[in-house]
Protein backbone atom coordinates (compact mmCIF):
# COMPACT_ATOMS: atom_id res chain seq x y z
CA UNK A 1 0.00 0.00 0.00
CA UNK A 2 2.79 2.46 0.92
CA UNK A 3 4.73 1.52 -2.23
CA UNK A 4 1.60 2.11 -4.31
CA UNK A 5 1.01 5.54 -2.74
CA UNK A 6 4.66 6.51 -3.13
CA UNK A 7 4.77 5.17 -6.68
CA UNK A 8 1.63 7.10 -7.51
CA UNK A 9 2.92 10.37 -6.01
CA UNK A 10 6.45 10.01 -7.35
CA UNK A 11 5.23 8.81 -10.73
CA UNK A 12 3.01 11.86 -11.12
CA UNK A 13 5.81 14.26 -10.24
CA UNK A 14 8.22 12.52 -12.64
CA UNK A 15 5.54 12.34 -15.33
CA UNK A 16 5.09 16.11 -15.04
CA UNK A 17 8.83 16.54 -15.51
CA UNK A 18 8.97 14.32 -18.61
CA UNK A 19 9.51 10.77 -17.29
CA UNK A 20 6.82 8.23 -18.02
CA UNK A 21 5.32 5.62 -15.73
CA UNK A 22 6.78 2.82 -17.86
CA UNK A 23 10.25 3.63 -16.51
CA UNK A 24 9.01 3.38 -12.91
CA UNK A 25 7.11 0.13 -13.47
CA UNK A 26 10.22 -1.78 -14.46
CA UNK A 27 11.91 -1.15 -11.10
CA UNK A 28 11.88 -4.06 -8.67
CA UNK A 29 10.61 -3.37 -5.14
CA UNK A 30 14.21 -3.09 -3.87
CA UNK A 31 15.17 -0.75 -6.70
CA UNK A 32 12.13 1.43 -6.12
CA UNK A 33 12.95 1.61 -2.40
CA UNK A 34 16.52 2.79 -2.90
CA UNK A 35 15.57 5.11 -5.78
CA UNK A 36 12.85 6.74 -3.67
CA UNK A 37 15.25 7.08 -0.72
CA UNK A 38 18.05 8.52 -2.84
CA UNK A 39 16.00 10.92 -4.97
CA UNK A 40 16.70 13.95 -2.69
CA UNK A 41 20.39 13.60 -3.58
CA UNK A 42 19.79 13.46 -7.34
CA UNK A 43 18.84 16.33 -9.61
CA UNK A 44 16.07 15.95 -12.19
CA UNK A 45 18.47 15.06 -15.01
CA UNK A 46 20.13 12.35 -12.88
CA UNK A 47 16.74 10.84 -12.02
CA UNK A 48 15.75 10.74 -15.68
CA UNK A 49 19.10 9.23 -16.69
CA UNK A 50 18.80 6.57 -13.97
CA UNK A 51 15.26 5.63 -15.01
CA UNK A 52 16.18 5.32 -18.68
CA UNK A 53 18.80 2.64 -17.99
CA UNK A 54 17.60 -0.76 -19.21
CA UNK A 55 18.76 -3.24 -16.55
CA UNK A 56 18.91 -3.38 -12.78
CA UNK A 57 22.68 -3.95 -12.99
CA UNK A 58 23.12 -0.75 -15.04
CA UNK A 59 20.95 1.24 -12.64
CA UNK A 60 22.80 -0.07 -9.57
CA UNK A 61 26.16 0.68 -11.22
CA UNK A 62 24.94 4.21 -11.96
CA UNK A 63 24.09 4.80 -8.27
CA UNK A 64 27.45 3.41 -7.18
CA UNK A 65 29.39 5.54 -9.67
CA UNK A 66 27.48 8.67 -8.58
CA UNK A 67 28.35 7.96 -4.93
CA UNK A 68 24.72 7.48 -3.87
CA UNK A 69 24.63 3.72 -3.24
CA UNK A 70 26.39 3.72 0.14
CA UNK A 71 24.23 6.55 1.45
CA UNK A 72 21.30 4.08 1.64
CA UNK A 73 23.11 0.76 1.95
CA UNK A 74 25.31 1.88 4.84
CA UNK A 75 22.31 0.96 7.01
CA UNK A 76 21.26 -2.54 7.98
CA UNK A 77 18.07 -4.04 6.50
CA UNK A 78 15.91 -3.13 9.52
CA UNK A 79 16.95 0.53 9.32
CA UNK A 80 16.41 0.62 5.55
CA UNK A 81 12.92 -0.81 6.11
CA UNK A 82 12.21 1.98 8.65
CA UNK A 83 13.35 4.60 6.13
CA UNK A 84 11.16 3.14 3.38
CA UNK A 85 8.17 2.97 5.76
CA UNK A 86 8.61 6.70 6.45
CA UNK A 87 8.02 6.54 10.19
CA UNK A 88 10.38 9.37 11.15
CA UNK A 89 11.04 9.46 14.91
CA UNK A 90 13.14 11.49 17.35
CA UNK A 91 16.71 10.20 17.26
CA UNK A 92 16.78 9.84 13.47
CA UNK A 93 19.57 11.58 11.57
CA UNK A 94 18.88 14.29 9.02
CA UNK A 95 20.06 11.92 6.29
CA UNK A 96 17.43 9.33 7.25
CA UNK A 97 14.69 11.98 7.33
CA UNK A 98 15.63 13.18 3.84
CA UNK A 99 15.61 9.61 2.53
CA UNK A 100 12.22 8.89 4.12
CA UNK A 101 10.35 12.10 3.27
CA UNK A 102 12.49 13.79 0.62
CA UNK A 103 13.45 17.44 0.52
CA UNK A 104 11.43 19.59 2.93
CA UNK A 105 8.92 22.19 1.78
CA UNK A 106 10.83 24.76 3.84
CA UNK A 107 13.73 24.90 6.26
CA UNK A 108 14.83 27.49 8.78
CA UNK A 109 17.86 27.90 11.00
CA UNK A 110 17.00 28.11 14.69
CA UNK A 111 18.79 29.95 17.46
CA UNK A 112 18.64 29.69 21.22
CA UNK A 113 18.58 25.90 21.31
CA UNK A 114 20.95 23.69 23.31
CA UNK A 115 22.90 22.62 20.22
CA UNK A 116 25.71 23.89 18.03
CA UNK A 117 23.44 23.85 14.96
CA UNK A 118 19.65 23.67 14.91
CA UNK A 119 17.12 23.82 12.10
CA UNK A 120 13.44 23.24 11.43
CA UNK A 121 12.41 21.18 8.41
CA UNK A 122 8.81 21.76 7.34
CA UNK A 123 6.98 18.95 5.52
CA UNK A 124 3.51 19.14 4.04
CA UNK A 125 1.34 16.05 3.69
CA UNK A 126 -1.83 15.06 1.88
CA UNK A 127 -4.22 12.46 3.27
CA UNK A 128 -6.46 10.86 0.67
CA UNK A 129 -9.86 9.22 0.94
CA UNK A 130 -8.39 5.71 0.79
CA UNK A 131 -6.23 6.47 3.85
CA UNK A 132 -2.94 6.91 2.01
CA UNK A 133 -0.69 9.71 3.17
CA UNK A 134 1.63 11.29 0.64
CA UNK A 135 4.39 13.80 1.22
CA UNK A 136 3.28 16.87 -0.69
CA UNK A 137 5.60 18.09 -3.42
CA UNK A 138 5.55 21.34 -5.35
CA UNK A 139 3.22 21.13 -8.36
CA UNK A 140 1.33 18.25 -6.76
CA UNK A 141 -1.19 16.68 -9.10
CA UNK A 142 -3.06 15.04 -6.21
CA UNK A 143 -3.59 17.90 -3.75
CA UNK A 144 -7.13 18.50 -5.02
CA UNK A 145 -8.06 14.92 -4.01
CA UNK A 146 -6.79 15.27 -0.44
CA UNK A 147 -9.37 15.07 2.33
CA UNK A 148 -6.88 16.55 4.76
CA UNK A 149 -3.74 18.66 4.42
CA UNK A 150 -1.39 18.78 7.39
CA UNK A 151 2.16 19.72 8.23
CA UNK A 152 4.95 18.26 10.34
CA UNK A 153 7.76 20.41 11.69
CA UNK A 154 10.94 18.44 12.37
CA UNK A 155 13.44 20.08 14.71
CA UNK A 156 17.03 18.94 14.20
CA UNK A 157 19.71 19.63 16.79
CA UNK A 158 23.17 18.83 15.42
CA UNK A 159 21.56 16.87 12.55
CA UNK A 160 19.51 14.60 14.84
CA UNK A 161 15.71 14.80 15.20
CA UNK A 162 14.87 16.13 18.64
CA UNK A 163 11.21 17.07 18.12
CA UNK A 164 8.39 16.46 15.66
CA UNK A 165 5.27 18.62 15.81
CA UNK A 166 2.18 17.99 13.73
CA UNK A 167 -0.01 20.91 12.70
CA UNK A 168 -3.57 20.38 11.45
CA UNK A 169 -3.09 22.89 8.67
CA UNK A 170 -0.34 24.25 6.47
CA UNK A 171 1.42 27.37 7.70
Amino acid sequence: MLRTALLFGLGLSLFASGCTGKHMKRLSDAEFDHFYALRPYMDEDSRKEYLKLKTEEERNAYLKAAGHWDRFYQYDQATRDEIVAGGVEPGWTKDKVLMAWGAPYDKQKLTGRPATRSERLVYRFEKHEDGTIVVWESNSKTEYKAIKLFQKDVILDDDVVSEITQRDRWE
